[in-house]
């Protein structure tokens, strides 16, 4: 088990608080315990993916490879993200723990998980099985963890086998209508968006309410950030300047989209469902958010062609990460039947399947994704993989800080307080959420 720290006891009481509210935002070697061949054992597994996901889709087809290729029988449970994020520190601490578990990737998830020793330490089987050969270096990052739960330390303590990243959906039949070309730099964005107000329509959809805004501002940040903003933002790597050049214009931009009328005045309250939805009916011709939104606009964004790609501008910097990971809990009975099934996902044939039901898988072979929206959108997350990218989520740092950020940019959108306020309430939240870390 984890050495506890005083900076991990301390962390616990906070993260323990913060899973209990949990938003969208989240030692074993390979010789565990389990026989080899899986006759007559039973593979627990938990996971929070609806049977129609792309993952879903994927991972029952692993079942029944895994099934016939090992003789064990799988005993699946489907649970909520939220049944997991309350419960999972508690329940991995008992017998009734599975043997394998989608986590949420992250320092107060996964990371809180690993630094108290609730799940293991799988650094061999990594090493057995070749899966950081699959892996780009900025997918790591979310599945290594230090003995402190900070995530990009040295040590296994998960495997994702899809990404995500947050770009720019586009109505291309209402840009065609406008007379207006697709932007391939941040001016062309912002001209493309005073086009639209121009002719009477807001042309963001966007909820300040819930995550999409503060993902918003969080990629204005590194439209004038490096690799080592992010470093420092993400993983303590220095100090961050709450009324520097990234954080203040993020701020000062992200008003001026709501004064200009790029975004609806009565943003403070809108959900991202509602954003969604927005953009789903025509009513928004321009969606700042998700690959997590993509499979669904292929069912219902049906009424007009659209296309999804990264932020434009020089920065090569776009919200993102790996997926949720495969962590194998450290009562798990059977480890090694857990690390079997990991493989299994990670196949080109289940990756393949994943990529061509509107998710984005980490080890395809690009030969084998079939559809052509799907094949855009694994071809641009590959881009940002290789220009390293994948810069995380705003909220990642600390415990609770989602919460903070809805609020702050809430009061900055509203009116209620400046841009200076509003940097200086964020920093004084953020200090004090990561002052153990640093």
């Amino acid at each position: 088990m984890a050495r506890m720290t005083r900076k991990t006891t301390k962390r616990a009481l906070a993260v323990v608080g913060s899973l209990a509210v949990a938003t969208v935002a989240l030692t074993a070697c390979a010789g565990g315990s389990g026989s080899d061949s899986g006759d007559g054992e039973t593979l627990k597994l938990w996971h929070y993916e609806g049977a129609d996901s792309a993952m879903g889709k994927a991972w029952a087809e692993a079942i029944e490879v895994f099934e016939k290729e090992t003789g064990a029988k799988v005993e699946f449970e489907e649970k909520s993200f939220e049944q997991i994020q309350k419960t999972a520190s508690q329940v991995l601490d008992t017998d009734a723990a599975p043997d394998l578990m989608e986590f949420n990737k992250g320092n107060a998830t996964a990371g809180f998980l690993a630094s108290t020793g609730l799940i293991s330490d799988i650094t061999d089987a990594v090493e057995e099985y070749g899966w950081a050969d699959k892996l780009a270096p900025s997918l790591q990052t979310t599945a290594k963890y230090t003995e402190d739960g900070v995530m990009g330390g040295d040590t296994w303590y998960g495997i994702p086998n899809y990404g995500e990243f947050v770009g720019v959906y586009y109505n291309l039949d209402a840009f065609e209508e406008a007379g207006l070309e697709l932007p391939t730099t941040y001016d062309e964005f912002v001209g493309v968006l005073d086009a639209f107000v121009a002719k009477g329509i807001t042309p963001l959809a966007e909820a300040g309410a819930e995550y999409p805004l503060g993902q918003l501002w969080y990629q204005l940040a590194l439209t004038k950030g490096d690799r080592s903003f992010v470093d420092a933002y993400q993983l303590y790597e220095g100090p961050v300047d709450w009324q520097g050049p990234e954080i203040t214009y993020a701020t000062d931009t992200l008003k001026e989209y709501v004064d200009n009328g790029y975004i609806a005045k009565d943003v403070s309250s809108i959900k991202a469902e509602d954003a969604g939805v927005s953009f789903i009916n025509g009513t928004a011709p321009i969606f700042v958010s998700g690959s997590w939104w993509f499979g669904r606009f292929v069912n219902e964004a049906t009424g007009f062609d659209w296309t999804f790609q990264a932020f434009p501008g020089e920065t090569k910097l776009s919200l993102g990460s790996s997926g949720n990971l495969w962590v194998v809990p450290e009562n798990a009975a059977n480890k090694d039947l857990a690390y079997k099934f990991i493989d299994i996902t990670m196949r080109p044939e289940i990756q393949a399947i994943i990529g061509n039901n509107g998710g984005v898988p980490v080890a395809a072979d690009p030969a084998d994704i079939t559809d052509e929206k799907s094949a855009e959108l694994i071809e641009t997350f590959n881009g940002i993989l290789a220009d390293d990218g994948l810069s995380f989520y705003p909220d990642w740092p600390a415990p609770g800080f989602y919460d903070v950020i809805v609020q702050e940019l809430q009061g900055l959108v509203t009116g209620s307080q400046d841009a200076a306020t509003t940097n200086a309430n964020l920093g004084k939240q953020y200090e004090e959420g990561t002052a153990d870390f640093r």
